[in-house]
């Protein structure tokens, strides 16, 4: 543990010695690129009371390159796990009190502090995990490894030194009382002891899969944490002590997840903290940056010294103008965490919808599930997935790696383009518009509009390898789709079309 320990003090001192201020010709190009948070957005209005919108001049973003590989990134999945896997309930949330039946008592708080003495999720295995994402056609997976409850999946060095006792507290557990403690609070203390995060971190390496790594800023084990984001023990005063331990742990541990798990893709920032520890906040930013300048980070607490920015459980309604890449995340049920009830997962359509909706729009999509308490996904959500994976098969050229277009929706289609603008997807899911055959052809003249081919160039349906005919009509094309086709249509729920432009 010593040497953890040092290990993690030894990395945010080269850092803060490598540190290197950008020349002013990279800072003027860095804001050029005008990588900027919306300010209609929720999470602008976090912290932009003391978070400056323009960034210091010794920090710049991930690189044009980085933005650009985050960019080709459109389908990826989130899990949620932890201790409250256990009982089946919310992400951390119920704890606090915020679920009405949920709730729970003093007793009921203790004892879910001390639910990782127990936790033993002994049927993970990251490969097969990592094997099924791939299979489902993701190309990155966001993994929590804190979340707001403050238990860590992986390893940490870091140790908490005063938490909550909330037996000692009122009965209602809303006055709980702090006392010393010297835990680490993370999965190396359970019985299963291994290192999630380092598991999953090292398949993915092997098998080329994108790697997320979610963080909670708040911290609702460690009494040093408060009173920040409805902390427990916000009632209670904070010492300068508490606040220069709290500050310190939060700067090793996200110096120890990208430090010891190899290249990271994405950090994904949760939830605030204060104007008072922001001056704080922002240096251990600026040591993220130098331990992985390319790590893309989640505006989350940061505003526009992040990367990117995810709507969460929504869709923009409309194509966001904005130089700054943002990826929705939406529930496959109606909790992030393990959804026990079948019913509630909203089935392969609904991804793919919001698949197509959020890559057309100039974003990409991360769908939201959550493992039971031994590692292992609902049935419903794994044959729903891989569904959709199935659809992917033979839909995805017209979804990975392609960007926004102006007329990114017109009548029943959605629109995307290839990178170099050559090619147009549309994308409809008005299965009786491909039907409507005609008597006397036995061919669908399907009009897709908003569109113009090039002359000579060739129109394909997904599925399908012959090229189809099509003439220029009015302000699109008219594309005659052969009966065999319409009859035995390639997929389910979107079909698409390749059109050379």
């Amino acid at each position: 543990m010593r040497f953890f320990v040092l290990l993690s003090f030894a990395a945010v001192i080269i850092a803060c010695k490598q540190q290197k201020s950008p020349t002013p010709e990279q800072v003027a190009a860095d804001r050029a690129r005008g990588i900027e948070l919306p300010k209609t957005i929720g999470v602008y209005q976090w912290t932009k009371d003391y978070v400056e919108d323009v960034p210091d001049d010794d920090y710049i973003h991930a690189s044009v390159a980085a933005h650009e590989a985050f960019r080709d990134i459109k389908y990826s999945v989130r899990i949620h796990w932890g201790v409250y896997s256990k009982w089946g309930i919310e992400a951390s949330w119920p704890f606090i009190n915020r679920f009405g039946p949920l709730a729970m008592d003093a007793a009921k708080k203790q004892e879910y502090m001390d639910l990782y003495k127990t936790f033993n999720p002994t049927q993970f295995n990251a490969d097969e995990w990592i094997d099924w994402f791939k299979s489902c056609g993701m190309q990155a997976f966001a993994f929590t490894t804190k979340h707001h409850d403050g238990f860590s999946m992986y390893h940490t060095a870091t140790r908490v030194h005063q938490r909550l006792n909330y037996l000692q507290g009122d009965s209602a557990g809303l006055e709980p009382v702090i006392e010393d403690c010297d835990v680490a609070y993370s999965i190396a203390e359970t019985p299963f002891k291994r290192d999630i995060v380092g598991e999953l971190c090292d398949a993915a390496h092997r098998k080329n899969f994108k790697i997320d790594l979610y963080y909670s800023h708040p911290d609702w084990y460690d009494a040093d944490f408060r009173p920040y984001i409805s902390h427990p023990a916000g009632y209670i005063p904070r010492t300068p002590e508490a606040t220069d331990r709290f500050v310190k742990r939060h700067r090793e541990q996200l110096t120890e997840l990208l430090t010891k798990y190899g290249k990271i893709d994405m950090v994904c920032l949760d939830m605030s903290l204060g104007a008072d520890v922001w001056p704080e906040i922002k240096k251990t930013v600026k040591i993220m940056r130098s331990l992985q300048p390319d790590v893309m980070i989640r505006v989350r607490g940061i505003g526009n010294y992040g990367d990117y920015f995810q709507p969460e459980q929504e869709i923009p309604a409309d194509a966001l103008k904005t130089n700054m890449p943002w990826m929705s995340i939406c529930l496959l049920g109606k909790i992030f965490a393990f959804d026990p009830v079948a019913e509630n997962y909203k089935g392969a359509k609904w991804v793919i919808h919001s698949l197509i909706e959020c890559v057309a729009k100039g974003g990409s999509f991360m769908v939201c599930i959550g493992p039971d308490e031994f590692g292992k996904f609902h049935p419903e959500a794994v044959r729903q997935l891989n569904e959709v994976g199935e659809w992917l098969k033979i839909n995805g050229k017209g979804i990975y790696e392609t960007r926004g277009r102006d007329v990114w929706h017109s009548g029943d289609f959605y629109f995307t383009r290839s990178k170099n603008s050559k090619r147009v997807y549309a994308f409809t899911e008005n299965a009786e518009t491909l039907r409507a055959t005609s008597v006397v052809e036995r061919e669908t003249s399907l009009h897709i509009p908003a569109i113009t081919p090039r002359k000579g160039g060739k129109v394909y349906m997904f599925g399908n390898k012959k090229p189809l005919k099509w003439q220029q009509a009015g302000d699109g094309v008219d594309v005659e789709i052969p009966a065999n086709v319409t009859e035995n249509l390639p997929c389910k729920y979107a079909w698409g079309f390749e059109i050379e432009v």
